[in-house]
């Protein structure tokens, strides 16, 4: 089986969990792999970075004088703190939009003091608690620019919708006649294509050099310097997103997905990682991305350190007491394999 972290309490494993994992070059080249690297998978907000690149392309970002930090929200899963309200708040309001045109429903925020002041205050949640509502406040943004129905914004045949797919058929190198779409939690369309691909499309964020076009390369730049230089807008605090791109002060580009997929790209190594915990459950992805991270040797000077709360964390019972651990349990293989058609 390919287990990839097993919960051991005391020293019997408890539970296992099961991965895939894919490391690919920015030339498409898959290096190292464990499991199935062409497992199909939806990526679900992991490919946040890449909905983002047509609000610059289509000129929206700069209409609406969209700053670094807006652009890091727009690839966010936020938690819904102040910050995160605000500025997607003040990103539809120079779209001249309100907070009713987001179509991405709403949750409980995962900033406890945020929901406990809403309850204080009598108030209802909104959609700006989502932790989509900075990538629906770009999309409703370009939407209004382009002068296309805002209302339909999030329909997989509205114009938004098609430029994002002909984005991801480009950026992952997987042709967009074979891409099937499912509805995401936010209500958007969702791409499920192989996992390697989604490797080779984090790899080209790290170096967006190997993008043809020379318009695409600048958007791209602009998306992962804002996603490195502002990491508190793709999460927050005590978020594993934050605290990786911290960490490695601009190096690596990280995102999670729901239902357990992580990827990131290194721009040191111009390589692209892309993982999925085969249950969906999120407890094991932090200790087999930092695994797979020492397997490659990157971080090892000190950003792997700082992340150290998220390697094999303990498992505490009601009391707090520490009753067993999470262990990372695989090795890599080297791969000699292109994805290029």
């Amino acid at each position: 089986m390919n287990v990839v972290a097993n919960v051991y309490r005391g020293e019997q494993v408890e539970s296992s969990h099961l991965g895939h994992i894919a490391v690919v070059d920015s030339q498409g080249r898959l290096l190292y792999s464990y499991g199935d690297p062409h497992r199909l998978t939806y990526a679900r907000s992991s490919m946040k970075p890449l909905q983002t690149i047509p609000v610059i392309e289509t000129g929206t970002a700069d209409r609406y004088g969209f700053e670094p930090a807006d652009l890091s929200l727009c690839c966010a899963s936020h938690s819904g703190e102040p910050r995160h309200r605000t500025r997607a708040l003040s990103m539809l309001a120079r779209a001249g939009q309100p907070e009713a045109a987001l179509q991405c429903g709403t949750h409980v925020p995962r900033h406890e003091e945020s929901y406990k002041q809403l309850i204080r205050e009598g108030k209802p949640l909104t959609p700006v608690f989502s932790n989509c509502s900075g990538k629906h406040s770009g999309m409703i943004a370009t939407a209004t620019h382009m002068g296309e129905d805002v209302t339909t914004y999030h329909l997989p045949t509205h114009p938004v919708q098609q430029r994002i797919l002909e984005v991801i058929e480009d950026i992952t190198g997987y042709p967009k006649d074979k891409i099937n779409l499912g509805t995401d939690g936010c209500g958007v369309p969702v791409h499920h294509l192989p996992l390697a691909h989604y490797a080779w499309a984090f790899a080209k964020l790290a170096r967006p050099e190997v993008i043809e076009n020379p318009e695409r390369q600048k958007a791209v730049q602009r998306i992962t310097d804002a996603m490195t230089a502002y990491p508190e807008m793709v999460g927050g605090e005590n978020r594993y997103c934050t605290d990786l791109m911290s960490a490695f002060s601009g190096r690596i580009v990280g995102k999670a997905g729901a239902e357990t997929v992580y990827c990131l790209g290194d721009r040191e190594t111009g390589l692209g990682i892309a993982i999925k915990i085969e249950d969906g459950g999120p407890r094991a992805i932090n200790p087999v991305v930092n695994e797979v991270l020492r397997q490659l040797g990157i971080g090892m000077d000190g950003p792997l350190e700082a992340l150290a709360e998220y390697t094999n964390p303990p498992i505490t019972n009601m009391s707090g007491n520490v009753v067993g651990r999470i262990e990372t349990s695989f090795r890599l293989a080297k791969t000699d394999f292109s994805l290029r058609v």
